[in-house]
């Protein structure tokens, strides 16, 4: 696997240690054989994992002003993505991990101590409970998420982690042009401002990929997010 991801991240211009490589082959590994008991990823072809998983998480990089000693937010981290490719690729950065599964939570905690990783956390949560006022509420320079839902609940669980000046941004597998029109009021009422999106073509392939960029430019009233489930059930309009 490693010659694989080696060559298509420099292809596109990302650059990996023979450390970083090893620490993909060795989380791939782990990935796969947890997943024969628990539910983490319906990906598991090695080459399908690299592209959709690895490579997809990592092209941040190319689109948007990464610094690496952000501090940084994965909503909805799942089987750790985007947040444990990019802890790979930057070991300095202070990230947090959410989940609201917390069997998934302990096989992110089994990665990290396996890949001996630091300044990097892996909590159980429910995203609407851990933004509240006194706990992690705009505390992050960074929030991104890979999770499904649309673009008003997203906002509505990220933006207030976001500190203001900082950044949500929003991994998206197709166009999101009614949605992000749709949910345009709420990112304003949250406290963000939408200002881009990087539409590309994961390489080699014809799978789509759009991260829409929000920048937090005040903070976010206090009665946002709203009780756990309304994010979901209720998407503000």
């Amino acid at each position: 696997m490693n010659e694989k991801l080696y060559e298509l991240c420099k292809k596109n211009e990302i650059d990996l240690s023979e450390k970083q490589l090893e620490q993909f082959q060795i989380f791939y590994d782990y990935m796969i054989e947890m997943n024969q008991v628990m539910n983490l990823t319906s990906i598991t072809e090695e080459d399908e994992v690299i592209l959709k998983h690895f490579y997809d998480s990592m092209s941040i990089v190319k689109y948007f002003d990464f610094k690496p000693d952000e501090y940084v937010i994965d909503v909805g981290t799942g089987a750790g993505f985007p947040g444990i490719p990019l802890k790979i690729m930057y070991p300095d950065m202070d990230i947090v991990l959410l989940d609201s599964l917390g069997k998934r939570v302990k096989f992110l905690n089994e990665v990290i101590s396996t890949l001996h990783l630091d300044k990097i956390t892996a909590i159980h949560g429910r995203a609407e409970d851990f933004a509240k006022p006194g706990s992690m509420r705009e505390s992050f320079d960074l929030c991104v998420s890979r999770a499904v839902a649309n673009l008003s609940t997203l906002s509505e669980y990220c933006l207030p982690y976001v500190k203001v000046g900082g950044h949500f941004i929003s991994y998206k597998s197709e166009k999101i042009n009614e949605e992000s029109i749709a949910a345009k009021h709420a990112i304003g009422l949250l406290g963000g401002k939408v200002t881009g999106q990087r539409e590309f073509m994961l390489p080699e392939s014809d799978i789509y990929r759009n991260l829409f960029i929000i920048e937090k430019v005040k903070e976010t009233p206090k009665k946002y997010p709203r009780k756990a489930g309304l994010p979901a059930r209720e998407p503000l309009a």
